[in-house]
């Protein structure tokens, strides 16, 4: 059975969007928006369909089912807020991607952490990457391997060698909703390989600003996905690649550093509120950013993985 696990923090006149990945939680965004609404924002971890049960929950929906949970929470989150920005880690930037492209003038800017187009980073096969994308939407038109699975492997997308303990020892206790799925459904990576397809389809119609976070060393999507969106969009784009990290970076070892080139990336595109803290010196933002990330570090609170199916 579905569990709910979005969060809302009410705060300020601009509003962020964050979506999570294939097979996870909303959890995976918690640390990152609590530091994003230490800053006043207002930000809204929401729910994708099918999320946050069991496999027969999650091959039920397609990529439009999730898409559409975008649309309408987007659509909740504009009602109390005058600015909108949408990002998303892994699957989850894709879709923030497509919204900005089927809604410009809605998105005042993008925030892409760890896109994943192709399943190509270091830790993945190079038979799997050569295979998938034709063998998968093959056994899905076939309705062959509806319940086989890809499993979940070390290091799990996390170099953080205690963090990757915890994700391990969470995934085993078998609660979806605090851990995700412990593997990615064939019939999941395949909707999510049908999405892949639309949205490079649609870069070319982005014109909102996008920030491009991606791990240099990323073990799930080689930053070769990054570039595509930086070298694809219409808009300004900035990427930057973090050193410290492995595919989940919003939970791994840069996710200080991620949350601070947010927070800039977020007040430089919502322009007329940035005298409403102008008078925050960065030290002292700083501090309000590292208290809240130990609020909701994942030492206190659930954690959940989804490398491969991201």
């Amino acid at each position: 059975m579905i569990e709910n696990h979005e969060f809302y923090l009410e705060g300020g006149e601009i509003g962020i969007l964050l979506i999570h990945g294939l097979t996870g939680t909303p959890t995976e965004m918690r640390g990152v928006a609590r530091g994003l609404h230490s800053q006043g924002f207002t930000v809204y971890g929401m729910q994708l369909a099918g999320h946050c049960g069991d496999v027969d929950d999650l091959i039920q929906t397609s990529w439009r089912d999730w898409y559409q949970s975008v649309i309408d929470a987007a659509d909740k989150l504009r009602q109390k807020t005058r600015y909108l920005f949408v990002g998303g880690l892994s699957m989850g930037a894709l879709l923030a991607l497509k919204y900005a492209a089927d809604f410009p003038r809605r998105v005042n800017g993008v925030l892409v952490y760890g896109a994943t187009f192709r399943y190509d980073g270091w830790s993945i096969p190079p038979v799997s990457q050569f295979l998938a994308p034709w063998f998968l939407p093959l056994m899905d038109m076939l309705k062959i391997g509806r319940y086989r699975m890809f499993n979940e492997e070390p290091p799990y997308g996390i170099q953080n060698e205690s963090l990757r303990h915890k994700i391990s020892q969470s995934m085993l206790s078998g609660d979806s909703g605090a851990a995700g799925l412990p593997g990615n459904p064939w019939p999941s990576l395949s909707e999510m390989l049908q999405l892949s397809r639309e949205v490079r389809k649609q870069l070319k119609n982005i014109t909102s600003p996008c920030l491009i976070l991606h791990a240099e060393n990323d073990d799930i999507a080689h930053r070769r996905n990054g570039e595509l969106v930086r070298d694809s969009i219409s808009g300004p784009a900035e990427m930057v690649l973090l050193k410290n990290s492995y595919h989940m970076i919003t939970i791994d070892n840069d996710r200080r550093e991620l949350i601070s080139l947010s927070i800039d990336f977020i007040e430089r595109n919502a322009p007329s509120t940035r005298s409403v803290r102008s008078s925050m010196h960065s030290q002292e933002e700083n501090q309000s950013i590292n208290a809240a990330i130990t609020q909701g570090s994942v030492a206190n609170e659930p954690i959940n993985s989804h490398s491969v199916g991201s």
